[in-house]
Protein backbone atom coordinates (compact mmCIF):
# COMPACT_ATOMS: atom_id res chain seq x y z
CA UNK A 1 0.00 0.00 0.00
CA UNK A 2 2.64 2.55 0.81
CA UNK A 3 4.69 2.04 -2.53
CA UNK A 4 1.13 3.26 -4.06
CA UNK A 5 1.29 6.45 -1.93
CA UNK A 6 4.95 6.94 -2.69
CA UNK A 7 3.77 7.00 -6.01
CA UNK A 8 1.47 9.90 -5.84
CA UNK A 9 3.87 12.65 -7.43
CA UNK A 10 4.73 15.12 -4.03
CA UNK A 11 4.55 18.55 -6.28
CA UNK A 12 2.72 19.21 -9.19
CA UNK A 13 3.13 22.88 -9.98
CA UNK A 14 3.09 25.71 -13.28
CA UNK A 15 6.84 25.81 -13.66
CA UNK A 16 6.77 29.82 -13.45
CA UNK A 17 4.94 32.68 -12.70
CA UNK A 18 2.57 33.31 -9.74
CA UNK A 19 -0.09 30.76 -8.54
CA UNK A 20 -2.53 29.65 -5.94
CA UNK A 21 -1.31 26.43 -4.64
CA UNK A 22 -3.22 24.06 -2.28
CA UNK A 23 -1.91 21.06 0.43
CA UNK A 24 -3.32 18.22 0.06
CA UNK A 25 -3.38 14.79 2.63
CA UNK A 26 -3.80 12.24 0.57
CA UNK A 27 -4.45 8.71 1.76
CA UNK A 28 -5.72 4.99 1.35
CA UNK A 29 -9.54 4.92 2.29
CA UNK A 30 -10.01 3.57 5.96
CA UNK A 31 -6.08 3.75 5.78
CA UNK A 32 -4.14 5.65 8.72
CA UNK A 33 -0.84 6.12 6.12
CA UNK A 34 -0.98 9.57 4.36
CA UNK A 35 1.08 12.02 2.10
CA UNK A 36 1.10 15.44 1.85
CA UNK A 37 1.18 16.77 -1.65
CA UNK A 38 1.15 20.59 -3.18
CA UNK A 39 -0.63 21.24 -6.14
CA UNK A 40 -0.69 24.55 -7.81
CA UNK A 41 -1.41 26.43 -11.06
CA UNK A 42 -2.51 29.64 -12.58
CA UNK A 43 -5.07 28.04 -14.73
CA UNK A 44 -7.36 27.91 -11.52
CA UNK A 45 -8.95 31.01 -10.55
CA UNK A 46 -9.76 29.73 -6.92
CA UNK A 47 -8.57 26.89 -4.71
CA UNK A 48 -11.47 25.26 -4.63
CA UNK A 49 -10.77 24.24 -8.56
CA UNK A 50 -7.14 22.80 -7.95
CA UNK A 51 -8.76 20.37 -5.43
CA UNK A 52 -11.95 19.28 -8.00
CA UNK A 53 -9.13 18.64 -10.24
CA UNK A 54 -6.63 16.66 -7.90
CA UNK A 55 -9.74 14.81 -5.87
CA UNK A 56 -11.23 12.67 -8.79
CA UNK A 57 -7.64 11.86 -9.80
CA UNK A 58 -6.36 10.79 -6.20
CA UNK A 59 -10.46 8.90 -6.08
CA UNK A 60 -9.19 6.78 -9.56
CA UNK A 61 -6.16 5.79 -7.53
CA UNK A 62 -8.17 4.59 -4.32
CA UNK A 63 -7.51 7.45 -2.45
CA UNK A 64 -8.96 9.60 -0.37
CA UNK A 65 -8.11 13.54 -0.40
CA UNK A 66 -8.44 16.40 2.10
CA UNK A 67 -7.12 19.87 1.40
CA UNK A 68 -5.47 21.29 4.45
CA UNK A 69 -5.16 24.87 3.50
CA UNK A 70 -4.03 26.54 0.38
CA UNK A 71 -1.81 30.09 -0.83
CA UNK A 72 0.11 31.33 -3.39
CA UNK A 73 3.76 30.45 -4.76
CA UNK A 74 5.67 32.88 -6.67
CA UNK A 75 8.08 30.37 -9.18
CA UNK A 76 10.88 32.13 -10.78
CA UNK A 77 12.40 29.15 -12.29
CA UNK A 78 15.28 31.71 -13.92
CA UNK A 79 16.56 32.46 -10.82
CA UNK A 80 15.63 29.06 -9.05
CA UNK A 81 13.57 30.83 -6.27
CA UNK A 82 10.51 30.20 -5.02
CA UNK A 83 8.18 32.14 -2.14
CA UNK A 84 5.18 30.96 -0.52
CA UNK A 85 2.54 33.10 1.01
CA UNK A 86 -0.80 34.03 1.11
CA UNK A 87 -3.73 31.96 1.87
CA UNK A 88 -7.72 30.80 0.38
CA UNK A 89 -10.27 32.32 1.40
CA UNK A 90 -12.04 28.79 1.28
CA UNK A 91 -9.63 26.60 2.47
CA UNK A 92 -7.68 28.84 4.81
CA UNK A 93 -3.90 29.03 4.88
CA UNK A 94 -1.51 26.20 4.83
CA UNK A 95 1.09 25.88 6.75
CA UNK A 96 3.96 27.26 4.43
CA UNK A 97 6.83 25.56 6.30
CA UNK A 98 5.44 22.02 5.61
CA UNK A 99 4.72 23.31 1.94
CA UNK A 100 8.29 24.36 1.65
CA UNK A 101 9.92 20.70 2.91
CA UNK A 102 7.86 19.28 0.02
CA UNK A 103 8.99 21.90 -2.13
CA UNK A 104 12.70 21.48 -1.35
CA UNK A 105 12.77 17.44 -1.88
CA UNK A 106 11.92 17.90 -5.63
CA UNK A 107 13.74 21.78 -6.04
CA UNK A 108 16.85 21.18 -4.31
CA UNK A 109 19.14 23.82 -5.81
CA UNK A 110 16.17 26.07 -5.24
CA UNK A 111 15.82 29.06 -2.66
CA UNK A 112 12.63 28.63 -1.20
CA UNK A 113 11.43 30.78 1.30
CA UNK A 114 7.42 31.74 3.40
CA UNK A 115 5.74 34.52 4.91
CA UNK A 116 2.49 35.19 6.18
CA UNK A 117 2.48 38.20 3.69
CA UNK A 118 -1.23 38.50 1.93
CA UNK A 119 0.79 39.80 -1.33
Amino acid sequence: MAGQLESVPAVEIDPDGTFKYILVRVQRAGGAEHRDVVRGTAAAEFHNHIFEKVNPEMEKLGFECKCLGGGKIDHNSKDKKMRVFGLSTGYGKADHAVTVEILKKVYQDYKITWSDDKK
